[in-house]
């Protein structure tokens, strides 16, 4: 099997700039996934995240585990587990409105980290989205606007950490699903890996790359390139020993009330000949979303077609504005 893509970002300032929009194309429509280096993210920053995430779960939420997953049976299971996670989590709400100043138990020093953090992977979403207009030819800045909706899109960061599990064989450190969201930006422990993706029917690690990014789509984008590139189903798979895995993805989302439907300039081109996947609102989608995630994605875009054509028919054309 082909080798994983790992991009370096850098080169799209010189003469290889054509060759690495390739690379980004190609991994955008036969992987849903890749991997920047040299995005232009301080290395400096990346350490003290790690170091500060790490000492937080030990400090901070370590006991919570295991004492969870004492009263849940879950350290000594005998058959498969499909319900539960193995993992430990906590949210950061960036856009609209932040949540960091009001998340318990962070040390200020890590609120202010995670902020200038938070800005920085903000700022490489959006640069990511643009390269992905101008691989698709559409207009720079069109996925922003999409995502924007009539306030902001929607940003935040789930911080996980997979701590060692005793029946990794019954018990998924996350179970497989595709990204509901627009872009997702993952900084992944370096020395622990964990992440795999499904290609052609087979599970496929992401490898852990020191001071990388990966990226990968979620359904929206799936949705507005009409399914020119694809979300892909993924998972997380726990280990037995060791200090455990640590997970920051950042979820550059669209807003609430955005519309999302397959672009126009889209419709037509190459192989898709007609618009295959419906229109929504995002929330709706969520709302959907948060009951059926370890479901297969077209589930959903049949039941939002199948909403789509309800509202048609009762109300006139779903508004765009």
């Amino acid at each position: 099997m082909e080798s994983f893509p790992i991009i370096n970002l850098e080169k799209l300032n010189g003469e290889e700039r054509g060759l690495t929009m390739e690379k980004i194309k190609d991994a955008c429509e036969n992987w849903g996934f890749f991997e920047c280096v040299n995005h232009g993210i301080p290395h400096e920053l990346l350490d003290r995240v790690e170091k500060m995430t790490k000492e937080h779960y030990k400090k901070c939420m370590e006991d919570r585990f295991k004492e969870s997953i004492k009263n849940r049976g879950l350290d000594s299971v005998r058959s498969e587990v499909n319900d539960v996670d193995w993992e430990s989590t906590f949210y950061l709400k960036h856009l609209p409105a932040s949540n960091i100043s009001h998340v318990p138990d962070l040390d200020d020093d890590y609120r202010t980290l995670m902020k200038e953090f938070a800005g920085k992977i903000e700022k490489l979403s959006e640069e990511l989205l643009d390269l992905l207009c101008e691989n698709l030819g559409l207009e720079k800045g069109y996925l922003k606007k999409v995502f924007y909706g009539s306030k902001s899109p929607t940003f935040g960061t789930k911080v996980s950490n997979y701590p060692p599990c005793p029946k990794p064989n019954l018990i998924k450190g996350l179970r497989a699903h595709t990204d509901a969201g627009g872009i997702i930006l993952l900084f992944q422990d370096d020395k622990v890996s964990g992440l795999q993706l499904l290609k052609d029917g087979e599970w496929v690690d992401v490898p852990p790359v020191k001071h990388s990014i990966v990226v990968n789509l979620g359904d929206q984008l799936e949705v507005i390139t009409n399914g020119k590139y694809k979300s892909v189903e993924h998972r997380v798979i726990a280990q037995t020993d060791g200090e455990g895995r640590m997970s920051i993805a950042s979820f550059y989302n669209p807003g609430s009330d955005s519309v999302i439907f397959p672009a126009p300039e889209l419709i037509g081109k190459e192989n898709e000949k007609k618009d295959n996947y419906p229109k929504f609102v995002f929330e709706d989608y969520m709302k959907l979303y948060s009951a059926v995630k370890f479901q297969a994605k077209e589930l959903r875009f049949e039941a939002m077609k199948a909403m789509e054509t309800t509202v048609a028919n009762n109300v006139g054309p779903l508004a765009t504005a």
